[in-house]
């Protein structure tokens, strides 16, 4: 009993100390919505498309890099620290090729604002805020990596430092660059991206030397000599992360893509979905943080070749993950109203925002469960069926559903007019992926017991 309520402590505590860095960084979207927001309704739309295009590029780069957790907790968990180093260096050159195939992606967005008809007049404060965070991609995916490290390591308290920190500062700047003062004229939304690149900046800077002065990575061997790519070390990185990173993309897509959607239903609909969006954002960091302390456990138990205990931290994180979850979702319904106008003086934009945090509570319940899957099928090296799940239920019935539901009708159903339709669509979609995964989860875990 006392070996069950340890495992539950340390993943609860490592979720916890994750979580608190992830706010701060969440905080960085909230911060900067509520900015956009007091600062014009035109920027708070423009910014809810540029966001969901950077988020899109952004976390499906970071999918591929998060998936190297359970590599190097499986070397951690099987005494074998030395061997880390090799490995880190090694996954430089695919954080190079992340960053090259994301700054080519956010500089030239215009073909994508085309085919999802966001609206000519906010198609350039889109295009000049990407351009602003392509070159902010390069500093927040190398800090991905040394996060990404730090977790598998089970040593989460420097990044969550690192992000806190960064917090002061980037809302002080973003407040400056946006509204102006002290001889800076006002940027407006642009404002918000200059802060970011920044900090992202900064932090990284804070991360190296982390990395080259504290005692705890030096045997760890870091800092060696880079050695020559090692193609086959490589490809094992890229089929490990580039199926996590596509199912994430879809993942994500299959959310931001909704934003570019619901752009034509006019400025107020898109702040509206732009405030359930960063709502459910913010409750989205507390079910990752859980599946990020869960697979890195599971992953140092596989490693240290004890299955039986590795399905045991299984159970508790989906206890941990399904209770959070319940109790967010209802301060969602229950808090919606205020939650909302945190965000907004506009009745109009209040009141369809507030209408849609059901479906947002829907979608966070099954969101949770998913996720935590997800995370956990990549520690049993499961990545490709995640893939396809997420493609066919998210993009098909979910991406394709709702834009049939909203602009066209839908069997009996006529056209809602509504980013309603978006959010109800979208949570049913990951209901029934959630199924999937938690039957394909249970299959490998049989399997790999037996």
């Amino acid at each position: 009993m006392s070996a069950q309520s340890g495992e539950r402590g340390l993943i609860a505590r490592h979720a916890g100390t994750v979580l608190v860095g992830q706010l701060a960084v969440m905080a960085f979207g909230v911060t900067d919505t509520i900015i956009a927001g007091r600062y014009s309704e035109g920027a708070l739309a423009a910014l809810s498309v540029g966001a969901a295009i950077f988020i899109s590029v952004y976390v499906s780069l970071m999918g591929v890099l998060q998936a190297l957790l359970p590599v190097w907790a499986e070397l951690h968990g099987g005494g074998r620290g030395s061997e880390v180093g090799r490995s880190v260096r090694q996954s430089l050159y695919l954080a190079a090729i992340a960053i090259v195939v994301g700054m080519a992606a956010l500089l030239a967005p215009a073909a994508v604002l085309r085919l999802t008809q966001v609206p000519p007049e906010m198609r350039g404060d889109v295009e000049m805020y990407l351009r602003v965070l392509a070159f902010a991609l390069a500093p927040a995916l190398l800090f991905r990596l040394f996060s990404t490290l730090n977790q598998s390591l089970g040593k989460p308290q420097l990044v969550t430092w690192l992000q806190l920190g960064s917090l002061v500062v980037k809302l002080p700047l973003s407040i400056w660059f946006t509204f102006g003062g002290a001889g800076l004229p006002a940027m407006g939304l642009v404002g918000c991206g200059w802060a970011t690149l920044c900090v992202n900046w900064a932090m990284l800077a804070c991360a190296v030397w982390l990395l080259r002065s504290s005692p705890f990575y030096r045997g760890y061997r870091l800092w060696e000599r880079l050695e020559k790519p090692d193609w086959q070390q490589i490809r094992l990185f890229a089929r490990m992360g580039v199926p996590g990173g596509l199912a994430v993309l879809v993942e994500v897509t299959s959310f931001t893509l909704m934003a570019l959607f619901i752009a034509r239903l006019g400025t107020a609909a898109a702040a509206a979905h732009q405030i359930a969006a960063n709502l459910m954002a913010v409750a989205y960091m507390v079910p990752l943080s859980l599946s990020i302390a869960t697979s890195a456990r599971v992953s140092f138990w596989l490693g240290a070749g004890d299955v039986a205990r590795a399905r045991h931290a299984c159970r508790l994180g989906f206890e941990q993950t399904v209770l959070c979850a319940m109790l967010f979702s209802t301060a969602l319904v229950t808090l919606r109203h205020q939650l909302a106008n945190v965000y907004s003086d506009n009745p109009a934009v209040v009141g369809l925002a507030a209408a849609l945090m059901v479906a947002v509570a829907a979608y966070h319940l099954a969101d949770a469960v998913q996720t935590l899957c997800v995370f956990l099928l990549r520690c049993y090296r499961v990545t490709l069926a995640p893939l396809v799940i997420y493609c066919t239920m998210l993009w098909g019935l979910g991406l394709g559903g709702s834009y049939m539901l909203a602009y066209h009708g839908l069997g009996p159903w006529a056209a809602m007019q509504s980013p309603l339709a978006f959010w109800i669509m979208s949570a049913g979609a990951l209901a029934v992926t959630a199924l999937f995964f938690i039957t394909l989860l249970r299959w490998t875990m049989n399997k790999r017991s037996a």
